[in-house]
């Protein structure tokens, strides 16, 4: 058999088994409590927390989702978000910092524990906590989407879609299963070297095999100058809409439950000002390069439309990089979607034992049977993601801006809980509820789009649900 053709089964297989083992480590230093188990007894420092909150961010959609939004869109959709890359690490100060604090002093776990003991109120916990599981669970399914789609460009349709989506999860389960967070943290480091040193020879490789950056980017803007306009192709960026984009990414990422745990389980608060200030420098070298490609993509393959285009990075690969190349820069995508997923099954099940089974119908179980209770929620929650990635519904994008905007409706109750005096609780439900509603009736079209004058739906929403705690607050104190 050709050596060419056994490449790509080779460095998955030494990555797949890498991992395997790193779970084996996690699992042998384990002591089988929630505490370890969940959230690596909370001593992570400086290094490890900056990659893995960088590894758990960087989804398929940061290497498939960007690629495929700068063939669609263009070059304009980079500086969107590098700008709000950097105002996400702002916030992993602001809220992590809170977070880190009451998580020590109270010994939470779950993002929900935090809001019921702040806000004073379990109807608004078990609201908070089936928000987070509704909206996360979609962004969960984008991780075997793209394993499905490297996979089965890596090796030519050998390992079909839904077979490599498979391939992916079961490994992900496997070490997430014995070895917890450990494992997820002592991967994250691997996978986040991989990914930002594998995107730029990606770029780079690309790039030299196009005559360089200046021929690659004349020749696609000759093809289509639009791909270099502020608006972008087809005015998609409007002034309104960059800002609502912008907004959206700032809002949404500290609120997933696999970031919003990491800001527990750091051993001081150093690891946290540490990230805060390494993340934009990182974000703003990163999100170039599969935007670029994306761009790039219009010169061999002009006509691709939908969800072919969230294929356009393993395309261009296989198109312009050697064999040896475009396997390893593909392990670096895999690494990317895997730290991510990883973490979203960790965090969900987490709080799904915690908030749920252990709240409301074993309050005395043991700490060996929490622990157990969330590695059976790790594999019922990885089969629901892999049934719905059986078929997408959408492209990368379009699954994740849905999800993010489901996901950000948290954040004036998450502020509220952490700096908020005297709250009320009963205006966070139904700020949380009306914003909900709102989503809905404009993704039903029930509300008509000109309500949200020019804006995605997460500008009114966001007005709207923070004018309700507001509200709520201040008649309360009136009484």
């Amino acid at each position: 058999m050709n050596i060419e053709n056994i490449l790509p089964y080779l460095f998955i297989f030494a990555y797949l088994l890498f991992t395997l083992v790193v779970g084996i480590i996690g699992y042998r230093s384990e002591n089988n409590t929630p505490q370890d188990y969940f959230l690596a007894n909370r001593k992570i420092g400086s290094i490890v927390l900056f990659f893995t909150l960088a590894a758990t961010n960087f989804s398929a959609f940061a290497f498939l989702g960007f690629a495929g939004s700068g063939y669609r869109v263009g070059i304009s959709f980079y500086p969107m978000m590098a700008f709000s890359g950097a105002f996400v690490a702002i916030l992993f100060y602001v809220i992590g910092y809170k977070v880190w604090l009451l998580g020590k002093e109270k010994g939470f776990i779950t993002p929900s524990e935090l809001i019921a003991e702040r806000l004073g109120s379990q109807p608004l916990k078990l609201i908070f906590l089936a928000v987070m599981v509704i909206f996360t669970l979609p962004y969960l399914t984008l991780q075997p989407i793209g394993g499905g789609y490297l996979l089965e460009n890596l090796t030519n349709g050998q390992i079909p879609y839904f077979l490599g989506a498979i391939l992916l999860t079961f490994v992900v389960v496997m070490y997430v299963f014995m070895g917890g967070m450990k494992s997820v943290a002592l991967t994250d480091v691997l996978q986040g070297v991989l990914m930002f040193v594998l995107m730029i020879v990606a770029v780079v490789t690309i790039a030299n095999n196009l005559g360089g950056f200046s021929t690659a980017n004349r020749t696609a803007y000759e093809q289509l100058p639009e791909l270099f306009s502020r608006q972008g192709v087809d005015n998609f960026f409007t002034k309104s809409k960059w800002f609502s984009y912008l907004l959206l990414w700032i809002l949404c990422v500290p609120m997933f439950p696999q970031m919003f745990m990491r800001f527990y389980i750091p051993k001081t608060a150093t690891p946290l000002k540490v990230s805060a200030i390494l993340y934009p420098i990182i974000t703003t070298t990163i999100f170039i390069c599969p935007v670029l490609i994306g761009v790039w993509g219009h010169i061999p393959f002009p006509d691709l439309a939908g969800k072919a285009t969230d294929r356009i990075l393993p395309m261009m690969l296989a198109e312009y990089t050697p064999v040896w190349i475009a396997s390893f820069v593909m392990v670096g995508a895999l690494a990317a979607l895997m730290s991510t997923l990883d973490s979203q099954l960790l965090a969900l099940s987490s709080m799904l034992t915690r908030d749920v089974y252990i709240s409301y119908f074993r309050p005395n179980a043991t700490l060996s049977e929490q622990t157990l209770v969330g590695r059976i929620l790790i594999v019922i929650l990885a089969i629901i993601g892999l049934i719905i990635a059986y078929n997408p519904p959408a492209t990368i994008s379009a699954i994740a801006q849905s999800t993010f905007t489901g996901i950000a409706i948290l954040f004036p109750t998450v502020i509220a809980a952490l700096y908020g005096k005297n709250i009320n609780a009963f205006s966070c439900i139904v700020s949380i509820l009306v914003g909900e509603a709102v989503l809905v009736g404009f993704q039903l079209k029930i509300i008509p789009a000109s309500f949200t004058f020019g804006f995605l739906p997460i500008v009114p929403i966001m007005i709207i649900s923070s004018l309700i705690i507001v509200l709520g607050t201040v008649f309360q104190k009136k009484r």
